[in-house]
């Protein structure tokens, strides 16, 4: 089973505007609410691609019954934490730029953080946990390298979305795959990179940090995928529009792992991610299933850069 994390889900409460006026009052031209938050966006494409998930972590108040009534409406399984005071609500406008203002949760407290962990307990042998998305300001910053050391030994396989010190502090627990875009990886090393060969060598130096496989997403240029044997896959962008960028990396992410469920080889679950994540920077929410398969059969070949015991040129 696959069991996705989210500590601080939200409502997004998502405006569109023909322009946004600062300091004056203006009127959406349309509105949507919908649940949001990393984890659960991955649930949602897991759900959408036939992969079941079960989704964890942390809901409160009149925001939270919200999200959990959208989750069983679109038919997926949840198991959150009930806390005291309400979930977060994002503001999303969408004018001539797109402009968030997201809020920060409700309090989290040691008991709360002791009941998740009592779920996550019961995890074992072939199920995948995936950890996204950022840590509520009552939580530890080490709340994902606490959850992965809870779990070491137990045959559990880890996939981490998650940027900075979040990210870095579970490298030495060995996830089994991380996922930072090509930004957040540049971060991490205090540099811009540019080209799919600047990924993969910051992604090496993770690995010898302790990541076990690597899955960069690089916006325009698609996404490399650098494997624990020494392989290296680039998945070129396919082309366009770009309507909406939020949730992409979840969906690529979720696409991969719905891949390695089907039993297909990295070049082939690279094939889906990719798919997955345009086919939802394509479309105004989270991408369909028609959408996202659609697309996939329409994608550039998978290129192998090289092979085990290969250098970059």
């Amino acid at each position: 089973m696959v069991y996705t994390v989210t500590l601080n889900p939200a409502l997004d409460y998502i405006v569109h505007l023909d322009r946004l006026r600062p300091g004056c009052t203006n009127r959406s031209t349309g509105d949507s609410i919908l649940f949001g938050g990393k984890g659960t966006n991955v649930s949602v494409i897991l759900g959408r691609l036939g992969v079941p998930s079960v989704a964890l972590g942390f809901l409160g108040g009149f925001t939270g019954r919200e999200i959990q009534r959208q989750m069983e409406e679109a038919g997926l399984v949840q198991d959150f934490c009930q806390v005291e005071g309400n979930s977060r609500i994002n503001l999303k406008v969408k004018g001539e730029e797109e402009t968030e203002i997201n809020g920060t949760g409700p309090a989290v407290t040691p008991g709360d953080l002791d009941r998740l962990f009592a779920k996550l307990d019961l995890l074992g042998p072939g199920d995948t946990l995936v950890l996204a998305g950022s840590v509520p300001p009552s939580v530890p910053r080490d709340i994902y390298e606490a959850i992965l050391a809870g779990l070491e030994g137990r045959g559990v396989r880890a996939a981490v979305d998650a940027e900075g010190s979040l990210l870095r502090r579970v490298l030495r627990l060995r996830p089994f795959l991380i996922k930072p875009n090509h930004l957040e990886l540049g971060d991490l090393f205090g540099q811009t990179l540019r080209t799919p060969e600047d990924a993969v060598r910051h992604a090496r130096l993770l690995q010898g940090e302790g990541a076990r496989n690597v899955l960069v997403s690089m916006a325009g240029e698609g996404a490399v995928y650098v494997g624990e044997d020494g392989t290296v896959l680039r998945a070129p962008a396919p082309q366009g529009r770009v309507v909406n960028s939020a949730g992409a990396g979840d969906a690529m992410l979720a696409g991969f792992l719905a891949g390695l469920a089907a039993g297909k080889d990295p070049a082939g679950a690279l094939s889906i991610g990719v798919a997955a994540g345009s086919a939802t920077a394509f479309a105004q929410g989270l991408a369909d299933a028609g959408a996202i398969l659609a697309l996939e059969k329409a994608l550039p070949p998978i290129e192998r850069i090289m092979d085990k015991g290969e250098e970059l040129p």
